[in-house]
């Protein structure tokens, strides 16, 4: 192959949005007076489950948002009741997020290399877009596709596709570097784009795929 492209996912790669999630659920299961030890976990994966409805579509993303409050709550909210719940969430969630030091250095070595830089997320675009621009990362890019704007997100290869579409760059061209096995690396494949995956925790050693577990490993020249 001829590397001319790199897909990037955002959160969990570029931006650290877990501890952020974690930290926040915490504060907010504490002021609605739950202080169980396992909060984050529980929320964790009460959201993943929510938001993968609203990536198949089946609710909509602020749906999604009060199906949360509901669920880990066990309380029937109205509308207004379980958005207002999540605002108070939100807010600290928002405040914590982070850019991994090794995220900006390896965007200006891929740009160094002349290649194409696009980043795709399974997100909601606005949210997205924030997150890009308060981190100093959308200047270092040349577009960012969300899952909010296509008919589906990673790991179906739409996704990928108009990702590459975006950049100009073929398939064989290119390469996916993420920290979801399923969504990047699987996804990935599946579009014909060589994954790189980046297990930060160091969790799931593999010789299946390229595996980094920083981004300071990745050299494009």
């Amino acid at each position: 192959m001829t590397l001319r492209g790199v897909i990037f996912d955002l959160d969990g790669t570029l931006l650290d949005t877990r501890s952020a999630q974690d930290a926040a659920a915490r504060a907010w299961a504490t002021e609605q007076g739950d202080t169980a030890a396992d909060v984050a976990e529980r929320w964790h994966l009460i959201a993943e489950r929510h938001y993968r409805r609203y990536q198949l579509r089946e609710i909509g993303f602020e749906d999604q948002r009060r199906e949360r409050v509901r669920e880990f709550l066990g309380m029937e909210l109205t509308d207004a009741e379980a958005s207002e719940l999540f605002s108070t969430y939100l807010e600290r969630y928002e405040a914590g997020w982070q850019r991994y030091a090794d995220a900006l250095p390896a965007l200006q070595r891929a740009r160094a290399a002349s290649l194409r830089i696009v980043v795709l997320s399974n997100g909601q675009a606005a949210q997205q877009m924030r997150k890009l621009e308060r981190f100093g990362l959308a200047e270092a890019i040349d577009a960012a596709v969300f899952s909010s704007e296509l008919p589906a997100g990673k790991p179906d290869p739409r996704a990928f596709h108009a990702a590459l579409a975006a950049i100009d760059v073929d398939a064989r061209d290119a390469w996916m570097v993420g920290d979801n096995w399923d969504a990047d690396v699987c996804g990935a494949r599946g579009a014909g784009v060589f994954p790189v995956y980046l297990d930060r925790e160091n969790s799931r050693p593999t010789t299946e795929c390229r595996r980094v577990t920083s981004l300071a490993e990745l050299e494009f020249s």
